[in-house]
């Protein structure tokens, strides 16, 4: 049996929730319970005046729980010592419980008054977000030519949300395009363009960026905030819109800047605005969303906060699980287990930290995977697989060091946006000039030599900078 112990409409309304779990007794004064309905099953007794805990009756029914709502129905000087002297084994639960010992389970008002705050502020901010973001978009001429642009080598993640921005565009009216630069590899990522018919267009060459640039009325980024770091916009290019959950160190230039690194993915930003405007949701996006936020988090297994978790479970609504499951299940292909092959191959172990350096990368998305594969490696902390390809040395990297933020070590590192990312998560694109080497000849033993002088960069930054 539950004792709820108080006349207050808190008390009144948390008898009838444990009414519905099992037998409830609330216990209160007359004068100030007045006339209750509407309780459930819950077994009512108002009090003439107040009482002693241990005069309380209890009909023959020992309570499994106490909880004690408003202290001034017991007549006893220090009400949770009397409560704890009838009942000692039995849990109690108070707002009350400050010089109490530990047996007593106390809940803190101003944190939870302090977090509804936050939660009525965050609505204020994803109302107003979604209110900024519409207006400019119907303060467009109607028709106009929206460029979506995503990172380099797109991710589920800004697929997803260059997916969505098609989608209000479209609904506003506009005629959006999806642009991108590199290549979709990873065979996830194939699957989510192909299964969800994510209609993309790839630049290879300058002058049809500039073509772009030039017929675009407006110019949106996703997953990302600095033009010329990881992505085909010329570095003095001003976007109009900029929706990106990664942090800046540095002032963002845009008409309407969604920066916010709470949340711990772009799909899940993306999905608090849609909840908010009038754009109908469908399966196929739902589902891009949804697979977005799982992938950025690692299915929940890596950095997430609430807002990620409400984002997914509004989707869940529209989400077609079998497409879901169709695009997280893709078949591997020969290149890829070769990339696996090499990597386990040179990998080289210095206490909690993993090298993987893959002399001969066909694919740069084939890193990531292979990344996520050893960091389930036992006693290891840091992960960080390399390779060349296209006079560069791409990398991608994990961690799980708590006096690490890792996206913030690369970009410190290799500067000029090379690399960057989160706190466990990142990755980057290190020009050879970097490393000391102004040119690539194709001979393996120049290549070699990159990927060795890679090595030592990432010595420095993860073993001895760390033990310094």
């Amino acid at each position: 049996m539950f004792l709820v112990i108080g006349h207050s409409s808190l008390a009144i309304e948390l008898a009838r929730w444990c009414s519905k779990r099992r037998l409830t007794r609330i216990v209160g004064l007359a004068s100030k319970m007045g006339i209750v309905e509407d309780v459930g099953e819950c077994e009512v007794l108002p009090l003439p005046s107040q009482m002693l805990a241990a005069e309380l009756p209890d009909s023959g029914h020992h309570p499994t729980a106490v909880i004690l709502v408003d202290a001034e129905v017991l007549s006893d000087s220090v009400p949770l010592i009397a409560l704890r002297g009838r009942w000692p084994d039995v849990p109690l639960l108070t707002t009350e419980a400050e010089g109490i010992d530990d047996s007593v389970d106390g809940i803190d008002t101003d944190e939870i008054i302090a977090a509804a705050y936050r939660e009525k502020i965050r609505s204020w901010e994803r109302h107003a977000g979604a209110k900024v973001l519409e207006t400019y978009l119907k303060g467009l001429s109607k028709e106009s030519k929206v460029a979506i642009f995503c990172h380099d080598n797109p991710d589920p993640d800004a697929l997803a949300s260059a997916l969505a921005m098609e989608a209000v565009c479209r609904s506003i009216g506009h005629i959006p395009t999806i642009y991108h630069g590199g290549l979709i590899e990873h065979q996830q990522n194939q699957a989510m363009v192909r299964l969800l018919e994510i209609p993309l267009r790839r630049i290879i060459l300058d002058w049809e960026l500039d073509d772009v640039l030039n017929e675009a009325d407006c110019i949106v980024t996703v997953d990302f905030h600095q033009p010329g770091a990881n992505n085909v916009l010329p570095e003095e290019c001003v976007p109009h819109i900029i929706i990106d959950h990664h942090a800046s160190d540095k002032p963002v230039s845009a008409d309407v800047a969604f920066l916010r690194p709470e949340y711990s993915a772009t799909s899940s930003l993306i999905a608090n605005l849609l909840m908010n405007m009038s754009v109908d949701m469908t399966p196929r996006l739902a589902t891009a969303l949804s697979f977005g936020i799982r992938t950025d988090t690692l299915s929940f297994t890596r950095s997430f906060n609430p807002v990620d978790l409400r984002a997914l479970m509004w989707l869940n609504t529209w989400v077609d699980s079998e497409l879901l499951a169709s695009i997280e299940a893709p078949l591997k292909s020969k290149d890829t287990l070769e990339t696996f092959t090499q990597a386990l191959s040179n990998k080289k172990h210095d206490g909690d930290l993993i090298l993987a350096p893959i002399s001969s990368l066909k694919s740069r998305d084939d890193l990531s995977q292979v990344a996520d594969f050893l960091f389930a490696t036992k006693d290891t902390e840091v992960v960080v697989v390399f390779g060349i390809q296209r006079n560069k040395v791409l990398l991608s990297a994990r961690s799980r060091r708590d006096n690490l933020h890792l996206g913030l070590a690369l970009s410190k590192h290799f500067s000029d946006g090379q690399a960057g990312g989160h706190k466990g998560l990142a990755g980057g694109q290190i020009l050879f000039e970097t490393l000391g080497f102004e040119e690539f000849a194709d001979a393996e033993v120049k290549g070699n030599e990159i990927l060795e002088a890679m090595a030592e960069h990432l010595h420095t930054i993860f073993v001895q900078e760390d033990s310094s």
